[in-house]
């Protein structure tokens, strides 16, 4: 049966389970407000006493979204909101009443970051298209919170300069928030109609309540905003901000000291509306997080979080279709030193210079969604010695290369949309080239119950020889009600590469999947909620048409009245599996027996001083001695509200696995391996108040491998005994990092950073290593001492053109002195909450 006899052969399936339909409801309807223009400013403080607080409409009446979906709030709980809107932007005063207010939690985290609190959230759609929102989040310690929401996916890399304070009083707790118009996108209209929805957490009963009702039964949540009326004749203002720093760097390597002093800027431009432009000029990473780096032994590269904030702030739009995954840019280079006899390579660069880097996003009034990024690389040199002369020189491994992106994104429906996304890199002379297209769509109905998706994605390389590839994919769900299926098959031709931009590992196969969900929708006994899901996935390999696997898969997690979370599962690939990657050699394979892997896991109450996380995995395979065994656990203790102490220790044990080890005149060596490996890690907090942190964290990692046998692959994947290659594999690899970091925001949108780093690796070819040579290897290797200080501050266009504009105009005086009023207030928090 070919492919495309495959895909016509499945689609009756993936419409079996949607005939489990049933009747459904319509949408709830949506709540309305409609609010004033004011012309005096309220204090942003926490204590709502201005007069123009006094007449303004309220939007009250919450019902609890979780547990207990659809319940009205009690009394005793009453939430109130009032909102105006002036010139500058819109006001929020959040009465939330509390019958004990001494115990309202209010643990203290840096920002973007939310603990053990009770906090008061807004939802703001200025297009009011219930599909990309603006999530702004109060906690009752005063910390601030921002996120871009996108059909339900929460994006915190996104961060806002707005205004808030609370207050903690007899009766409760009050947030007093201001949302500048710079912060939101809106059409440029006289009458806005905005979306709108407003949440508050009762933390101390883990209790959510909306303003505008949400059915948790479909749909995303927000597809349930309310909406805001009133909003007339405004204007975003002009939307330019600047943000430079200044860094230094004091580097210790292997007894050399190096000292560097950088600056830059990062800059956002408003050019209308809708549409947005980020640059940075001059980038300085050097304060991004470490890697957690671990040895890696399989066919593929390891991929790494982003911890570069240009690139995960703001790219919802580049992330459509997987096509982009920024380590890329700035990554390894595309090349490798050629060598001549008597040559090795002195040093081979990890990474490449970024030039500067610019993006360009936003969305038209007709919902289409526009992307664009572009960044430039440096060239960049290996270093390579004559070991007879002695002699050096340089070889171009990166030339100058452009990185580019182009998405187009066209919303409809309250839940729909349709994708087209264009990647491509272009690199100086005859070095490699890539380009990849793809195209999106997401269907969903208007009662919200089915949905569709549909993918097809291809990609071109240009390097020796071109090479085009592709891949694609359908799918169906059932997506209200406790019960829930879908349907899905991918596929991905022998020649894909998105590898240039974007990040693909497996090609060559076929998927088929199938999905049953069942889910309590309302506590029931003494649960909380109930989820379970049964999978099966069939693949093929495409080229040449091979069985590749068949996979049963069961998972469920519970969540107890009392807050108590646990769960397990079950997997089984009760045929075996070919695996077609391991043996590293296009047409091979490699026979894995069977195997059969149970799971379980539990989290207790994250409201307790002590809360604690435990995991065990254990993979047993159909054959003598095989398996693997992994045990994780996770405490973190709460000293205080501002010190919180994280530990996490995994051991992961692997006996008798088979995997890839050399090529030997033209035969794939294949090795029986024993695999130890050992992760810790430790991170404490201390939060001096909400605008200044102290954070440590440190991390070792360690892995030893130890071959019994060395065998050799045949064409019918099957291993046999070696009696020729003999070459010692054994490995010890250890990772270890220590960063402390003290963080201050001493204004809105800036910050001083110092930070010190102490990072070293070690590799050795042996194992059994015992525990004190081990760390005298480790220790003996060159180490990184570096200390570093960055300071970044946070200039808008409008409040400096008033520093220096005519001192006689009224207007530009008062919005100095509002801006001014509400920049000290912002961080009045600490002071507020001691009163």
């Amino acid at each position: 049966m070919n492919f495309f006899s495959r895909l016509l052969f499945l689609i009756p399936f993936l419409a079996v389970g949607f005939s489990m339909n049933g009747q459904t409801s319509d949408i709830i309807p949506r709540k309305k407000i409609t609010i004033p223009r004011i012309t005096d400013a309220p204090k942003i403080d926490g204590i709502l006493n201005d007069a123009i607080w006094q007449n303004s409409p309220i939007a009250t009446d919450f019902v609890e979204r979780m547990p207990n979906n659809g319940k009205p709030i009690p009394d005793s709980l009453k939430t109130d909101v009032k909102i105006v809107y002036d010139d500058l932007g819109i006001y929020f005063g959040a009465t939330m009443k509390d019958p004990e207010p001494d115990k309202i939690l209010k643990e203290l985290t840096e920002r973007d970051g939310i603990g053990n609190d009770d906090f008061f959230f807004v939802l703001l759609n200025g297009y009011n298209d219930r599909q990309q929102s603006l999530q702004f989040i109060v906690t009752a310690a005063g910390v601030q919170y921002d996120a871009k929401m996108t059909n339900g996916n929460e994006d915190s890399s996104w961060n806002g300069i707005w205004y808030s304070a609370v207050q903690i009083n007899d009766d409760g707790w009050v947030a007093e928030i201001f949302i500048p118009y710079s912060e939101v996108r809106f059409p440029k209209k006289n009458a806005q109609l905005w979306g709108l929805n407003m949440e508050r957490e009762f933390r101390r009963s883990r209790t959510r309540y909306t303003w505008s009702p949400i059915d948790n039964t479909k749909g995303e949540y927000s597809i349930y905003d309310g909406e805001i009326y009133g909003i007339e004749n405004v204007q975003s203002p002009t939307r330019l901000s600047f943000q430079p720093y200044i860094s230094a760097y004091v580097n210790d390597y292997d007894g050399a000291t190096k000292t560097i002093f950088n600056g830059g800027m990062d800059l956002k431009y408003g050019i209308n509306d809708a549409f947005t432009l980020d640059m940075i000029l001059i980038p300085d990473f050097g304060q991004s997080k470490f890697d957690n780096e671990v040895l890696n032994l399989s066919a593929f590269e390891t991929q790494y979080e982003e911890n570069r904030g240009f690139f995960t702030e703001g790219t919802e739009l580049f992330t459509k279709g997987n096509l982009f995954y920024s380590r890329r840019v700035g990554g390894f280079p595309s090349a490798y030193p050629n060598l001549s006899e008597n040559e090795e390579i002195e040093n081979y660069p990890s990474s490449v210079d970024l030039i500067n880097a610019f993006k360009i996003s936003g969305r038209t009034d007709g919902n289409l969604g526009i992307g664009i990024f572009n960044a430039i690389t440096e060239r960049t040199y290996a270093n390579i010695r004559n070991t007879e002369t002695n002699e050096t020189r340089k070889e171009l491994v990166e030339p100058l290369a452009n990185y580019n992106i182009f998405v187009l994104d066209q919303r409809f429906g309250d839940n729909s949309s349709v994708s087209f996304v264009n990647t491509n890199v272009i690199r100086e002379g005859n070095f490699r080239d890539a380009n990849a297209t793809g195209l999106y769509l997401d269907l969903t109905n208007k009662k919200n119950t089915l949905n569709y998706i549909a993918n097809v994605e291809g990609s071109w390389v240009k390097e020796d020889v071109t090479k085009f590839g592709m891949e694609g994919g359908a799918g169906m769900a059932k997506i209200n009600g406790k019960h829930r299926v879908s349907g899905e098959i991918n596929f991905r031709t022998k020649e894909y590469d998105i590898n240039d931009l974007g990040y693909s590992s497996e090609t060559n196969f076929i998927n088929y999947s199938g999905y049953y969900g069942y889910r309590y929708l309302q506590p029931k006994g003494f649960l909380n909620n109930l989820n379970l899901n049964f999978n099966l996935i069939y693949i093929r390999r495409l080229e040449t048409d091979l069985y590749s696997n068949f996979i049963f898969n069961f998972n469920s997690s519970f969540t107890t009245k009392k807050f108590f979370n646990f769960g397990g599962g079950f997997e089984m690939t009760p045929f075996g599996t070919n695996n077609i990657y391991e043996p590293r050699v296009e047409g091979s394979y490699v026979k894995v027996p069977d195997y059969y892997n149970p799971w379980a896991w539990f989290s207790t109450d994250y409201r307790k001083k002590l809360a604690i996380d435990v995991n065990v995995d254990w993979y047993k395979y159909n054959e003598a001695g095989r398996g693997e065994l992994s045990f994780e656990f996770k405490p973190q203790y709460r000293v205080s509200d501002k010190w919180k102490l994280y530990l996490n220790s995994n051991v992961i044990l692997s006996d008798k696995e088979e995997g890839f080890v050399d090529l030997l005149n033209e035969e794939i060596i294949f090795g029986k391996r024993d695999r130890n490996t050992f992760i810790n890690s430790l991170e404490s907090q201390y939060i001096f108040n909400n605008k200044m942190a102290l954070n440590l964290a440190f991390r070792h990692y360690y892995s030893e491998v130890e071959y019994s046998q060395f065998l050799i692959l045949q064409n019918d994947g099957e291993l046999i005994e070696n009696t020729v290659y003999n070459e010692s594999q054994n490995a010890t690899y250890n990772s270890w990092n220590i960063d402390l970091r003290y963080s201050w925001w001493f204004a809105p949108g800036s910050q001083l950073t110092l930070l010190y780093r102490n990072a070293m690796d070690s590799y050795i070819g042996d194992s059994r290593v015992n525990i004190l040579n081990n760390f005298r290897n480790l220790f003996d290797e060159p180490q990184l001492n570096s200390l570093s200080l960055r300071i970044s501050y946070y200039l808008d266009y409008n409040r400096v053109k008033n520093w220096f504009g005519p001192k006689d105009k009224l207007k530009d005086i008062d919005e100095s002195l509002r801006n001014e009023k509400m920049n000290r207030s912002a961080f009045s928090t600490e002071s507020n909450l001691r009163r």
